[in-house]
């Protein structure tokens, strides 16, 4: 057999070993030290964000983002029920109730339509996530959000480097949330950020990110002393994974082109089963620039899906299925409404994500036809 091909790999190389070794050798390890200021900087800069927080992880800046917009028990937020559990406990944490909407095939973003019918008195916001750093319809959801005052929160985790219109996901909404985590294009292994361009929840988030006080004021000069005022965490992260994350956003646009590259092999590859009406391939909408994070497949039956994994396991190919819908998990039934979501459940049993990473046209020069023999014998075998 020949070597399996791994399902994801970060892209590391001597310039993060000598960004953490720049990072001990300054004697600051704690947060919020050189490297993370320059960090933000430089995420404000190039998302075009007027405020950004290096944090712990997209869940925590989720977190921040939920207390700075004063969530309360019982006040409703929207989202898709195809997502990553964090995006929910955000909100359940303060006591607040997710109500799922549905997405839409091709790239299982929010149906606004749903959105829309969901609403009611009690929503105080909606979080969008930009799935596969492919945007969501931001003008339709923003047109939303004023139609009925409601805020945004961009759960962009997988969006790094990904844009609506040539501006950065994340900056549209009121609160945006990124990923630097290990699966993610650009990472240093745990981390996130959050971002906004408005001047009072970035003063709400400050105090939240330093545990409820006003040290970051303290240490500007602005009070005499720092003091506990508010609701808070610790969110600051390491400097040293401030450093390892600079070495990683130098190389954004690299990692990008090398995603890009495999990505559309794979496209090219399965327009064939598209056509044979096997499979669906992803949508990347002209609004949207992607930063080809993952490429994935929906089969036409359900029953198809994972009778087609075990092949592609057999044959080397470390292809995976996504989330379980929050709605259909055990504790989503416990706590949230029920909610028809034909789309979620349909596309969540039929979806497999395939390998992609950059590095994988070196290590593994032949995965797109590996890939392709295996869908052929396959789709083959259960037409006949």
């Amino acid at each position: 057999m020949k070597p399996p091909i791994p399902f994801n790999r970060p892209y590391t190389d001597d310039r993060e070993v000598q960004a953490a070794a720049a990072v001990l050798r300054s004697g600051v390890l704690r947060g919020d030290g050189y490297a993370s200021k320059r960090v933000q900087e430089l995420l404000r800069q190039d998302t075009g964000a007027r405020f950004a927080f290096f944090t712990t992880s997209c869940t925590h800046a989720l977190e921040i983002a939920i207390l700075t917009l004063d969530i309360k028990p019982g006040d409703e937020v929207i989202m898709p029920s195809f997502t990553f559990v964090s995006t929910a406990n955000a909100v359940v944490l303060q006591g607040g109730v997710p109500v799922f909407a549905d997405i839409l095939p091709g790239t299982l973003n929010l149906d606004m339509e749903d959105v829309e019918r969901k609403i009611s008195a009690r929503t105080k916001a909606i979080i969008p996530v930009h799935y596969d750093g492919v945007s969501v319809d931001m003008d339709s959801l923003i047109n939303i959000s004023a139609k009925y005052g409601i805020k945004i929160i961009e759960d962009a985790a997988q969006a790094g480097d990904a844009y609506y219109k040539n501006q950065h996901l994340g900056t549209l909404g009121d609160i945006g949330c990124l990923s630097f985590h290990d699966t993610k294009n650009i990472t240093c292994g745990e981390g996130g950020a959050f971002l906004t361009n408005d001047e009072e929840i970035a003063r709400k988030a400050e105090i939240i990110r330093e545990k409820g006080t006003n040290r970051s004021a303290f240490l500007r000069g602005e009070v005499d002393k720092y003091t506990w005022i508010n609701r808070g965490s610790s969110y600051i992260q390491s400097d040293i994974l401030a450093g390892i994350l600079e070495a990683q956003w130098a190389k954004r646009e690299e990692i990008r082109k090398l995603r890009e590259k495999i990505w559309m092999e794979y496209h090219r590859s399965l327009e064939s089963f598209e056509h044979a009406r096997w499979l669906s391939r992803p949508e990347i909408p002209d609004f949207a620039q992607s930063n080809y994070h993952t490429y994935f497949i929906t089969t036409r039956r359900e029953e198809d899906r994972d009778p087609l994994l075990d092949a592609l396991k057999e044959a080397g190919i470390l292809a995976t299925f996504h989330y379980v819908p929050l709605h259909s998990s055990p504790f989503g039934r416990s706590i949230c409404k029920t909610s028809e979501l034909p789309q979620t459940d349909k596309l969540s049993n039929s979806l497999i994500r395939l390998p992609i990473y950059p590095g994988l046209h070196e290590t593994h020069p032949d995965f797109a036809k590996r890939v392709v023999t295996v869908l052929r014998t396959f789709f083959t075998q259960v037409k006949k």
